[in-house]
């Protein structure tokens, strides 16, 4: 059969980027080159979409190299709407290439630009096929916010916190200290629109408190300050259903922290001593139940479209409480969600099939 063309998008200009292009290195080294010709299109940090080379070893995740798209001259012309689905690109000298017509975009993007409904909403615009969340869902789940305020009012239970919004700390700071302290003796700060752990930091008995909000409003004006919530960290994958039959959801995995205060950058991404990914994870067959069913909820609860990861807490009394949901979760060959899915009996590979393969009906 011919081959259908996929542009791997990756790079972008969040505090994520070079989380993106490790997993573009994974997606390329790993995506099925009988059934689909790649066209790799970074986006540098400044923005500037760039044809990127096809090697996936010029992106590998190390304590010692974080790889990034680097802007070399060219840009890429995506296909106007109503036309053709031609790709161009302009070659540094001004010269034009096209390099085919494409059939779907894959955005492995994380973060602002790429995973909050931004880019998602420029290529329903130009009317081109993409994988992944659609404009709401991703929106609502960069969001925790607004992620919090869809699963509660779906019945499923946060964790307690507060939403901090810059000019608040600056205006009241006393106000919030008391706030936070009513949330127990230790919090978490996290800004409320960044992913991979970036800018997130524990706080106990309110020492360090005033460092954590510079930290996480250097990352958005809006900030939550959450109650640590004790329990097991589990996380489920969950894949939209095929021909309009409901999501699917993946053996869950567990993140142990032996060392760790928590779940950090360095633990998720560098090798970092002190975690370690357990998948599937140690739990009777009721929970696994229970956690898939609740997971599909969360899922439906934000109008989900293509993929995402569910984050639980597991608590002592058996209480499931979702911390997030990730629209494009770390999707290297190491992360979780891919785990999860090769624990459920679908490959890496087959993985990355299965997301083109719903973007191409969607």
């Amino acid at each position: 059969m011919d081959k259908q063309t996929v542009v791997v998008l990756f790079g972008g200009r969040s505090s994520e980027h070079s989380i993106s292009s490790a997993t573009a290195g994974g997606v390329l080294g790993a995506i099925d080159r009988d059934r689909y010709s790649v066209i790799p299109v970074g986006i540098t940090r400044e923005g500037a979409f760039v044809l990127e080379e096809d090697r996936p070893e010029k992106f590998p995740l190390e304590a010692t190299h974080l790889p990034e798209v680097v802007d070399n001259g060219t840009r890429v012309r995506w296909p106007e709407p109503g036309g053709d689905r031609m790709l161009r690109v302009a070659a540094p000298d001004g010269s034009t290439i096209d390099l085919g017509e494409i059939d779907v975009v894959l955005p492995l993007l994380h973060g602002l630009h790429g995973e909050d409904g931004a880019i998602q909403g420029f290529f329903d615009v130009i009317d081109v096929p993409y994988a992944g969340g659609g404009i709401l869902d991703s929106a609502v789940c960069l969001d925790k916010h607004f992620t919090k305020l869809a699963l509660s009012a779906a019945g499923i239970s946060v964790a307690p916190g507060i939403t901090v919004r810059q000019h608040d700390w600056e205006v009241d700071p006393e106000r919030i200290r008391t706030a936070v302290a009513e949330l127990g003796e230790v919090v978490f700060v996290k800004p409320s629109d960044a992913g991979s752990s970036v800018g997130v930091s524990r706080v106990d008995a309110g020492e360090g408190l005033d460092e954590a909000l510079r930290i996480a409003f250097a990352e958005s004006p809006k900030v939550l300050i959450e109650s640590k919530v004790a329990g097991r960290e589990i996380e489920v994958g969950v894949l939209a259903g095929r021909e309009g039959a409901r999501a699917r959801a993946s053996l869950p995995g567990e993140v142990v922290l032996t060392s760790r205060s928590f779940y950090d950058f360095e633990g998720k991404y560098l090798g970092g001593d002190g975690v370690e990914i357990v998948c599937p994870a140690e739990v009777d067959d009721g929970l696994i139940a229970e956690l898939q069913q609740t997971a599909v909820r969360a899922f439906e609860a934000v109008d989900g479209k293509g993929l995402a990861r569910v984050d639980f807490f597991v608590t002592p009394e058996g209480g499931l409480v979702v911390n997030e949901l990730n629209t494009m979760p770390g999707f290297t060959p190491i992360s979780m969600f891919p785990k999860c899915w090769i624990a459920s009996g679908l490959n890496y590979g087959e993985l990355i099939t299965e997301l083109i393969e719903a973007g191409l009906r969607r």
